[in-house]
């Protein structure tokens, strides 16, 4: 009969009083909000990333063991004197993306964030790593 969540979602009225009960029932599809184009210009990788809603303060950038990690967290404010919320739909979580990015040379990492999109750059050249060989008895 109906084929899709969406489908039935359509029958219930928007503006229902009981909206929130009814959005644990009906949970919504959540997608990641770090939306990342990753491209080559100039001899080097860039990932541009969109990071809505946060401050430049809330991003944190690493790289370890060859993996580019890029997290987004936002403290969920306390309530304001003299509001009383009737319905809070604006979520504080902690969003993280990784990219394998092999041996690269992390001083050579730089990034830049500007009206809530962050621009990696990376160099394009591999690390050389020092092999050592195990010899057999």
């Amino acid at each position: 009969m109906y084929e899709r969540m969406d489908d039935i979602m359509d029958l219930i009225p928007r503006g229902f009083y009981f909206d929130d009960l009814l959005d644990d029932f009906f949970p919504t599809k959540e997608d990641n909000e770090m939306k990342c184009d990753v491209y080559e210009k100039d001899g080097k990788y860039n990932i541009e990333m969109d990071i809505p809603g946060f401050d430049k303060k809330d991003v944190k950038i690493s790289f370890d063991n060859g993996y580019l990690n890029v997290s987004a967290a936002k403290a969920e404010k306390d309530n304001e004197k003299g509001k009383n919320y009737i319905r809070r739909e604006r979520s504080y979580r902690k969003y993280s993306r990784s990219f394998y990015v092999g041996n690269i040379d992390e001083k050579n990492i730089n990034a830049k964030f500007n009206n809530g999109t962050l621009l990696v750059t990376l160099p394009k050249e591999q690390k050389e790593i020092d092999h050592k060989y195990i010899s057999i008895e």
